[in-house]
């Protein structure tokens, strides 16, 4: 499973995809089953549905090909196909955190000054 992860590109590195299979990150149902954490030594069966939850969000998709090497990216997309609702539960996702406002910071040196900090513990209520 580790090997197939890092091969459809989900991963940087074996080591990371294995990881994740430990803290139950992957999930795999066959057809007909129940949804299961994946074990980094199980092998991936074509047809089966994964849930994978990394750095970039939560993708639920179906292997259709099976691969031990990594190649390009062009290549690594056909072994796998996305559902809808997975890739619009992303967007969605993505467009949330677009609309929350990133607090920066108002001192240039970096560092409130003195009187910065006074305001600050009087907006605080100290």
């Amino acid at each position: 499973m580790d090997k197939w992860l890092w091969a459809a590109r989900f991963f940087k590195t074996r080591a990371l995809a294995s990881k994740a299979c430990e803290l139950g990150r992957i999930e795999a149902r066959r057809p007909g089953a129940v949804w299961q954490t994946a074990k980094a030594a199980r092998d991936a069966h074509a047809g089966e549905m994964l849930k994978i939850r990394n750095d970039s969000g939560e993708y639920e998709i179906e292997v259709l090909a099976l691969s031990d090497v990594r190649g390009p990216a062009s290549v690594a997309q056909t072994l796998y196909r996305e559902t809808d609702e997975s890739r619009e539960q992303r967007r969605a996702l993505a467009e949330a955190k677009k609309a929350v406002p990133i607090y920066e910071s108002t001192w240039e040196s970096g560092r409130p000054t003195k009187r910065d900090r006074r305001v600050m513990n009087r907006f605080r209520d100290r």
